[in-house]
């Protein structure tokens, strides 16, 4: 028998792709794949972005129809469920199997839109409560906030800042609030709740597995990645080694998570803390703690943080409380604080940049179910889109524009920076457009500026700017993840989002022979589809009824804790132009290259532990926790690439953010950072943001 499996026409007399599916995952007392119409979701992703492999899942289910009639003498579809489940189990461990059970379990346990979850039965099963005001798949997509209207860019400005996020939006503010005239460039579109359609679970920032729901472009956008073993690829922005950061006005602040952590005083200074392991370029700041507290408030009040005032164990010091109570506590919470006090640590509310009392307009956090990875439902995620940026376009002196490419930043004959050139493509055509500034701003996130550094070559600065010493681009992380999963005899899941309860810090220094540590935390809620890719431990079957139980009973009964490790530098992991692959625009992409260091993986192993130890004393049956690889670190969390410091030999920019041999080119986003600390980089980054840019107003107005 032959068959088309992407349509399920055959010629044939049976269908041995929906023989398969209703056994992977079969009906009981519940519905299986075949009642939720999950056929149809594979059918789809099997003629789209899984059809490269259904030729191989052809031919397995070929091999499956010959087995059936020499064992059975009869087709596979014919067989009665055992005869059927004794032929999967001896090929359960063949890669065509996997992908087709995976595919199963994606539209199965996806949102409905998807089209494998009818009436989100699947959901029900679980006890998995999405809670949003519209139904489980969100809004219908609709037309942008009038609020965050396009701009129309002049031809001169005072300051031009690249990039509308974390940083970018508050050096937006606080120079156009000082009198600046302002163009804000995001190569992003305007995305929010209403406007980015429904809530994909199988397209977004939290699982990008086929797509994302904010820029760049799947289409023209890539980059070359090479992995550990030196084999390059290049990957579009969904894929595994792109290192994502969301491109929107915004950006990840639109979708992040929020956890709004301070750095520790000893983060500042981790060379003189422990020295420097040998093939890292681990170093200090050129500032510390003390100098950045002030904005590290500033930043919790005016972005607006929610956190623990009182009894708070974080080591910095703080001169005033922060603006809003904290989070809600979850069933997690009371177990976790009960099992930290048993082991003699401390525990904290994670503090988190979403409104707990309504504020500025805005009402407080709704408790979806699906808070990290989208746009919020009651707007109640405080992001740069909607506090600094439309304070900033309110002066009346700043201008956005969105969907705007900047190729380059321009000099003049003496090397001395004039302005930007970007391609306008606001109003859905290309328009090349040159506009002058006396100072620029890149807050493109760490792979981005480093390339956009890169790409302004000039006869006198041929390798780009500020790249004199081979400094741009070099010293790239991210953040590990530390995690354990915990299994409970009690439930232990709550429907209440956005997830996060219970935080400590007390591993992220002065743990014997590591070098720092990091925070662990409970996780926000998990998707059912990540549940599923994520929360397996080793022996539970990818298919039939052990896999359906599993997910049927580990949802409410597992949870995780985790957080990120404080990574150490390596000058080898590091972003470049490739000198092959080219974007829409017809400039060189970024090159992703190197590991983290060995003491980075040492760390995370020693992380992982104190999660599983802390599941165990909070009563967990058992755990499980993934072994960490050397693999390049970066992601949404990158920083590193243009870091300041001191010297020009060893660093990018001074301790303001400015290029080396440039007075009037700044950076500012996590490129900056020397280390990215243990914790969440986003406070850090927009504190950072708030003291430089009135830096950079106090120099401007003063010249």
């Amino acid at each position: 028998m032959t068959s088309d499996i992407s349509t399920g026409s055959s010629t044939g007399p049976t269908d041995n792709l929906r023989a398969a599916i209703d056994r992977i995952i079969p009906r009981d007392s519940d519905p299986g794949a075949i009642d939720l119409g999950t056929e149809n979701y594979v059918r789809a992703q099997l003629a789209g972005d899984a059809r490269g492999h259904a030729e191989a899942i052809a031919a397995g289910l070929a091999g499956l129809e010959q087995a059936a009639t020499s064992r059975f003498d009869a087709g596979f579809a014919s067989l009665t469920e055992a005869q059927r489940d004794d032929l999967l189990a001896g090929v359960s461990d063949e890669g065509w199997f996997a992908v087709l059970a995976e595919l199963v379990a994606e539209g199965f346990y996806a949102d409905p839109g998807n089209g494998g979850n009818r009436d989100a039965a699947s959901w029900s099963m679980i006890g998995y409560g999405h809670r949003l005001p519209d139904g489980p798949d969100g809004p219908t997509a609709g037309r942008p906030p009038l609020a965050q209207r396009l701009g129309r860019a002049q031809d001169s400005y005072d300051v031009i800042v690249v990039g509308a996020g974390a940083a970018g939006g508050i050096m937006a503010k606080v120079l156009a609030e000082a009198g600046l005239r302002v163009l804000v460039l995001e190569r992003g579109p305007h995305i929010g709740y209403e406007t980015d359609g429904r809530r994909d679970h199988l397209r977004n920032q939290r699982l990008a597995q086929y797509g994302h729901n904010t820029g760049p472009d799947i289409d023209h956008n890539p980059r070359v990645f090479v992995d550990a073993q030196g084999i390059e690829r290049v990957v579009r922005p969904h894929e595994a080694g792109y290192q994502n950061n969301a491109a929107a006005v915004g950006s990840g602040t639109v979708v992040y998570g929020a956890q709004a952590w301070r750095f520790l005083p000893d983060d500042f200074r981790m060379a003189s803390l422990y020295g420097v392991p040998a093939g890292s370029s681990l170093t200090d700041w050129p500032i510390g703690y003390d100098e950045l507290a002030p904005f590290y408030e500033q930043a919790e009040w005016e972005i607006g943080v929610a956190g623990q005032s009182d009894d708070n164990p974080h080591k910095g010091g703080r001169a005033r409380d922060y603006p809003m109570p904290p989070v809600w506590q979850h069933r997690t919470a009371a177990l976790l604080k009960e099992g930290a006090a048993g082991l003699g640590f401390r525990t904290l509310v994670p503090p988190l940049a979403i409104n707990t009392v309504s504020r500025d307009g805005r009402p407080a956090c709704i408790e979806c179910g699906s808070c990290i990875g989208f746009a919020c439902p009651s707007d109640g995620k405080n992001g740069t889109q909607n506090t600094v940026l439309p304070s900033a376009i309110a002066t009346g002196n700043c201008e956005l524009v969105a969907h705007a490419m900047v190729e380059q930043v321009d000099t003049d004959a003496s090397g001395k920076v004039t302005g930007v050139t970007f391609i306008d493509d606001s109003e859905g055509r290309r328009v090349r457009r040159t506009v002058r500034a006396k100072a620029v701003v890149l807050s493109a996130g760490a792979i981005e500026s480093a390339r956009l550094l890169l790409l302004s070559r000039s006869p006198l600065h041929p390798d780009g700017l500020g790249n004199a010493h081979d400094q741009v681009g070099r010293h790239l992380q991210g953040h590990y993840y530390a995690s354990a999963w915990g299994e409970f005899d009690e439930e232990v899941y709550d429907p209440r989002g956005p997830g996060v309860t219970v935080a400590t810090v007390d591993f992220n220094h002065g743990n014997p022979g590591v070098i720092g540590g990091g925070m662990l935390a409970d996780d926000f809620i998990m998707l059912p589809a990540i549940f599923w890719k994520t929360a397996r431990p080793a022996g539970v079957p990818r298919w039939g009824l052990g896999a359906k139980e599993f997910m049927r009973h580990g949802y409410r009964h597992i949870t995780a804790v985790k957080g990120p490790v404080h990574e150490i530098p390596n000058p080898e992991s590091r972003v470049q132009l490739d000198p092959r692959v080219r974007d829409g625009f017809g400039l060189a992409v970024a090159r992703l290259s190197g590991v983290a260091h060995e003491e980075t993986v040492r760390t995370t192993r020693f992380m992982n532990e104190r999660a599983a130890d802390w599941l165990r004393a909070a009563g967990a049956r058992r755990t499980w926790s993934h072994d960490p690889v050397a693999r390049l670190s970066a992601g949404q969390h990158q920083a590193g690439t243009c870091r300041m410091g001191t010297d020009p030999e060893t660093s990018v920019t001074d301790k303001w953010g400015r290029v080396w041999g440039h007075d009037n080119l700044f950076v500012s986003d996590g490129s900056l950072h020397p280390t990215n600390g243990g914790f969440n980089p986003v406070l850090t980054i927009m504190a950072l943001a708030f003291r430089n840019s009135a830096h950079i107003a106090s120099q401007l107005s003063a010249g």
